[in-house]
């Protein structure tokens, strides 16, 4: 059964270290993990591999986060996936710096590109590990910080949140018990 893991950003360099993009960070540690290389199939980034035997999608939409859903739904098609098929990794901005959730279902929670997903594929059964950013102080300034990069100083406790991530991807690859942390 093929499985597909999603890492939610925004294209290009100018996103590619701000806190937004750190389920694309995610999946690129899965991508180096397994040695393989990102192509592109369609507009988004693609690799495909194997994990214990089983298909493996790793998978960067194409477009920016608020409307991944409907690039997301045209690639699974292709691929012959379903939503049941599928892992969402994504920033939270409602978890502290670094901590990691595994969800299996549920609202978008004010993340505007889990509600595309959601909107699109028609379902919140969708499982999801989520990576926390924290939360700035005062509204007026979540968008700037989403799309902030990481300091210097909060960088080991992203690359650890990043790797402990991707075993939690790896988990739910291995396992179609589908636990609720």
């Amino acid at each position: 059964m093929a499985q597909a893991v999603v890492g939610l950003g925004n294209p290009g360099p100018e996103y590619r270290g701000t806190r937004h993009n750190v389920g694309q960070r995610v999946v690129d540690h899965l991508a180096k993990s397994l040695r393989k290389r990102w192509s592109r199939e369609g507009p988004s980034q693609v690799v495909r591999g194997r994990w214990r035997g089983e298909a493996l999608f790793l998978i960067k939409p194409a477009g920016f986060m608020n409307v991944t859903g409907p690039a997301l739904a045209r690639l699974l098609s292709r691929l012959g996936l379903a939503p049941a098929d599928l892992i969402l990794v994504y920033d939270d901005l409602d978890l502290p710096l670094g901590k990691v959730r595994v969800r299996m279902k549920g609202s978008h929670g004010g993340h505007k590109g889990v509600r595309s997903v959601i909107e699109t594929l028609g379902t919140d059964q969708l499982r999801r590990v989520k990576v926390g950013i924290g939360r700035p102080e005062g509204k007026d300034a979540v968008v700037d910080h989403v799309l902030s990069p990481f300091l210097p100083d909060e960088l080991p406790r992203v690359e650890a949140a990043c790797a402990e991530a991707a075993l939690h991807v790896l988990t739910l690859v291995e396992s179609q018990h589908r636990p609720d942390r």
